[in-house]
């Protein structure tokens, strides 16, 4: 069954990872992260979910290891409200825990350097983390 795709987000104050997911909701597929904050920042999310017809946004969400709000969950979630300024679509949060690291544990068994995961890559690499399991987790409750 074909769907409009989905994308997730891995909010970061330097870079934000991407992902997107294909029409059948099987898989998801890394881009190439945005720099930039605010207006800037958001005028390219803006665009990228006008030009994939995304549906809707999946945010990681940093919660603590015992899935409490930490600093960084406090920002995240003033600026996923700001970005539910800038869209008129649906905007999920997702627990993110882990996800940086099991970035890092793939990219590293691929063969990819230091350097290119500083460059971008671990944050949507983390951002396909992300939206595999929300597309897993709603393949399982047979939403897809």
């Amino acid at each position: 069954m074909l769907t409009q795709p989905l994308m997730a987000l891995d909010y970061g104050s330097r870079r934000t990872g991407v992902a997107i997911s294909d029409e059948l909701a099987l898989f998801a597929h890394p881009r190439s992260a945005l720099k930039g904050e605010g207006r800037k920042l958001f005028s390219q999310i803006k665009s990228l979910v006008s030009s994939e017809n995304i549906s809707e946004v999946i945010v990681g969400l940093p919660l603590t290891l015992e899935g409490g709000d930490s600093e960084q969950t406090k920002l995240t979630r003033k600026w996923i409200e700001q970005l539910r300024e800038v869209l008129d679509i649906p905007i999920t949060e997702w627990d993110e825990r882990l996800t940086s690291i099991q970035a890092d544990k793939i990219l590293n068994e691929a063969g990819r350097s230091r350097k290119n995961r500083r460059s971008g890559e671990r944050d949507s690499a983390a951002a396909a983390i992300i939206l595999q399991t929300v597309l897993d987790s709603r393949r399982v409750e047979g939403e897809y």
